[in-house]
């Protein structure tokens, strides 16, 4: 009722004031309950949104349920459903991906259609954690240059340091 209505209520609005909740993501959440709505995009009836990530000023990540499970191939077909209506709505880049417990899971939704390998893990010296994911040489040119800002979006999304490699 809070975000329709766009008077918060004291717990919604403690949200915001201790960061937990970026005044952004309320507009996000606002557009996706019009989706709901009005467009008639019965997909979300079901969903349930976790958080927003905003990188840079041209994309937008969204962290979602969308209750069709989380195989990859399946839950991009129904993704992209949204993600293109968002994309009209919001005029920036959306990508829509499920709330991963692993960062090889995190890591494989974010770069589908490219493949992930496995993801190794580097302690540094200076007791800091690096993801290091690791895709196919020919996977690569799937990703082009948007490599390095699919870079930002992990370590962004994952709080550590990521780096995509290829040659594997």
């Amino acid at each position: 009722m809070c975000v329709k209505s766009g008077v918060l209520c004291p717990r919604c609005q403690s949200l915001i004031d201790t960061g937990a909740v970026e005044e952004r993501e309320v507009d996000i959440m606002k557009v996706l309950i019009e989706l709901e709505e009005s467009e008639g995009v019965q997909l979300l009836k079901k969903a349930t949104y976790y958080k927003t990530y905003f990188i840079d000023n041209d994309m937008v990540i969204i962290v979602m349920d969308l209750g069709v499970g989380t195989s990859v191939p399946i839950f991009t077909r129904y993704a992209r459903q949204v993600e293109q209506k968002l994309r009209e709505k919001l005029g920036t880049r959306v990508k829509i991906i499920p709330k991963a417990s692993d960062v090889r899971g995190l890591a494989t939704h974010l770069l589908y259609p490219a493949r992930v390998l496995g993801v190794n893990t580097l302690w540094l010296p200076d007791g800091s954690i690096e993801y290091v994911v690791r895709i196919p040489r020919r996977d690569e040119e799937r990703l082009g240059k948007a490599k390095e800002l699919y870079e930002r979006i992990l370590t962004e999304l994952l709080g550590k340091r990521t780096r995509i490699k290829s040659g594997y």
